[in-house]
């Protein structure tokens, strides 16, 4: 007999820039635990103009479990572009993300699932993070900053290990296209009155490929958003017109 709290279907969407030596392992890892998460499962790997086999790695896998689907971006859009392409693009009533750099264990998902009946959306908080000394300093300032700005108490802003039940999804428009995505999900999502809850998840080194996030381009591009988030909320919301750019994602088949 079918357990009736279990979901019917979840998306798995992972972003991927350049990670060749990582992908090929964490689909093994997604498609070995997606039968214990829902009745249906889908991997959804979005490169954002990955210049070496990431791609190649993937269709490999796909080849092999038609579960696999990858959609492509002609060139490097940056992380938030990434992101939404594979959202929009999800089919399962949860939604669930994480980056392509095997620093998270997905066995882990199912912490967060156990929180979805009462949540909109359930966010890992990395306990503790295992990030270069830069980054953990950008993070807490980012924090900071965040909290100041929007009210949003949230430990983890930037995790990117989250759920979220369709109707979020469905219902928030995602106008960054870079590292900010995380924080305007969540910002969006707390004023639109969904419910957040945070769970400890473990958190690895990254030990192949090259973290992006900490470069001086990213964290421009991530204040810049920020700052048009911030000015947009403060108008009525009759005069707030959100546009998104358009998805030239492109499925492989």
């Amino acid at each position: 007999m079918n357990d009736p709290k279990r979901p019917r279907s979840i998306s798995l969407v992972f972003p991927m820039f350049d990670e060749e030596a990582n992908v090929g392992p964490l689909l093994d890892s997604a498609l070995a635990i997606g039968p214990r998460l829902a009745d249906d499962f889908e991997l959804i790997v979005v490169d954002d103009g990955s210049r070496d086999g990431s791609a190649a790695v993937v269709q490999s896998v796909r080849r092999r479990d038609p579960r696999v689907r990858l959609l492509r971006h002609p060139r490097n859009r940056g992380y938030g572009a990434a992101l939404r392409s594979g959202l929009r693009a999800a089919r399962g009533e949860l939604v669930f993300f994480s980056d392509a750099d095997l620093q998270f264990d997905l066995r882990e998902i199912e912490q967060l699932l156990a929180h979805v009946d009462e949540f909109d959306i359930v966010a890992g908080a990395r306990t503790p993070r295992r990030d270069p000394w830069l980054r953990r300093v950008l993070a807490w300032g980012w924090g900071v900053l965040v909290r100041g700005l929007f009210g949003l108490r949230v430990r983890d802003i930037d995790c990117a290990f989250k759920v979220f039940r369709r109707p979020v999804l469905d219902a928030l428009p995602i106008a960054s296209i870079g590292a900010f995505v995380n924080t305007e999900l969540l910002v969006r999502a707390r004023r639109s009155g969904f419910r957040i809850r945070e769970v400890p998840v473990t958190h690895h080194p990254r030990v192949a490929g090259r973290a992006k996030g900490a470069s001086p381009r990213v964290v421009a591009r991530a204040l810049l958003e920020l700052l048009i988030l911030y000015r947009d909320l403060q108008r009525p919301p009759r005069e707030v017109a959100v546009r998104e750019t358009a998805n030239s994602a492109e499925e492989v088949t």
